[in-house]
């Protein structure tokens, strides 16, 4: 994603100028579920400085991403809100703990890209119903789930190495170890 970022400060047609974007994040690093997440990457052993997280402008609708020896960018042309921004942040810290532990991830392998993307999707809040609700997503039974599901396949359909029948046969053969893999959490927050 890196080579799709503009590093111009304007907010453009929505979203919020690199500085205010920036200014988000520090808040966002003071948030506990974020002060958690750091603190068990350390103690992973990943140390992660102060320039991990930073905000640029993007070219593509995304909101962030992360990328392994680089760190975690935060589009702030498509971000508006301080919650948007924690969910951002959370979203991809829990990419770069699975980075962490895993010795062997190799994010062009479906499944484990897939594996990745489950998780971070049931443990971020990307899909509490608030969020559905807002997108304009209206299931009352069975809601997160789907949203995981749906939000997955759109990650995945961006990576090369996944075609559309490999990221949905990935996606599902990961689906409940995955989906039930909260660490570092006891529980999905």
């Amino acid at each position: 994603m890196t080579e799709n970022l503009s590093s111009s400060d304007s907010a453009g047609d929505g979203g919020t100028t690199v500085k205010e974007c920036q200014r988000m994040i520090q808040n966002s690093l003071q948030s506990p579920t974020v002060k958690f997440l750091r603190e068990h990457l350390e103690k992973a052993g990943c140390l992660i400085g102060d320039n991990f997280i930073k905000a640029v402008n993007c070219e593509q609708k995304v909101a962030g991403g992360y990328t392994r020896g680089e760190g975690i960018v935060v589009c702030s042309n498509e971000t508006e809100s301080q919650d948007e921004v924690n969910r951002v942040i959370i979203h991809e810290l829990i990419h770069a703990f699975d980075d962490c532990r895993a010795a062997n991830l190799n994010w062009t392998n479906c499944a484990h890209h897939a594996c990745s993307e489950i998780r971070a999707g049931h443990l971020s809040g990307d899909c509490h119903y608030k969020q559905e609700l807002l997108r304009g997503f209206l299931k009352i039974k069975g809601h997160e789930q789907e949203c995981i599901r749906r939000r997955v396949m759109t990650s995945l359909s961006a990576n090369p190495f996944c075609s559309r029948a490999a990221a949905k046969e990935s996606m599902e053969a990961v689906w409940d170890i995955c989906y039930n893999d909260t660490e570092p959490f006891d529980r999905a927050p």
